[in-house]
């Protein structure tokens, strides 16, 4: 005879023993990533230690033994984030031959994130909208993140032998593209920032009048 409860058992005894076989660091990443992709598309509020949990496909006993609360799941979210978004930037950026290419690069990058079906905006504007003040972790994150990006872009205009006062401005305008595209949901504002941060830029490379 047919036992659905014999089904269940065989079932979660499988994931256990699966989840035996994987070690810490594996588990690890697989949560963080199901946890990425969640927060993302959700928001962190709205997303439970059960959604974690079928995402990832790792039970609760093992994702408290490797975190110790949600809050610790959301900054280590966050900080891997920034680490693969600030390199990919990175890596985008060495495709260009010029420094000024490498800045108008910084726009190409975020055309590409862009023209990805489920953009929804800049997740640590996202979560430190949804949570502010009312978390630390994620306040510092984001702060970092923003910092990290703001650095550098100026690195890459001194590169240039530009102003230091265009690097504010040319972050100011990756900032604004990517709220814009998140609320329209469309490339358009990365290819518009592009076009003014060129003119800015060239305008600030331009030899000074006598």
């Amino acid at each position: 005879m047919f036992s659905p409860r014999g089904s269940i058992l065989e079932n979660v005894s499988s994931q256990l023993q699966a989840e035996t076989v994987m070690d810490d660091d594996t588990a690890r990443e697989l949560v963080l990533e199901a946890a990425e992709r969640l927060f993302y598309a959700r928001g962190i509020h709205a997303v439970g230690m059960d959604d974690l949990r079928a995402e990832a496909d790792i039970s609760l006993k093992r994702i408290y033994r490797l975190f110790p609360s949600k809050d610790a799941i959301v900054g280590q979210v966050l900080i891997r984030l920034n680490r693969s978004w600030i390199q990919g930037m990175i890596d985008y950026g060495e495709r260009a031959d010029s420094p000024r290419d490498k800045l108008l690069a910084v726009y190409d990058f975020l055309e590409e994130r862009f023209r990805d079906n489920d953009y929804r905006g800049c997740m640590f504007i996202n979560s430190f909208g949804e949570l502010g003040a009312a978390a630390p972790l994620v306040a510092e994150a984001t702060r970092h993140h923003k910092e990290s990006f703001q650095r550098y872009v100026t690195g890459l205009v001194y590169a240039a032998n530009a102003p230091a006062s265009l690097a504010p401005h040319l972050v100011l305008l990756a900032e604004g593209a990517q709220t814009t595209a998140g609320i329209f949901g469309d490339s358009n504002p990365a290819v518009q920032a592009r076009a003014a941060a060129e003119t800015l830029i060239d305008a600030a490379l331009a030899p000074a009048r006598v």
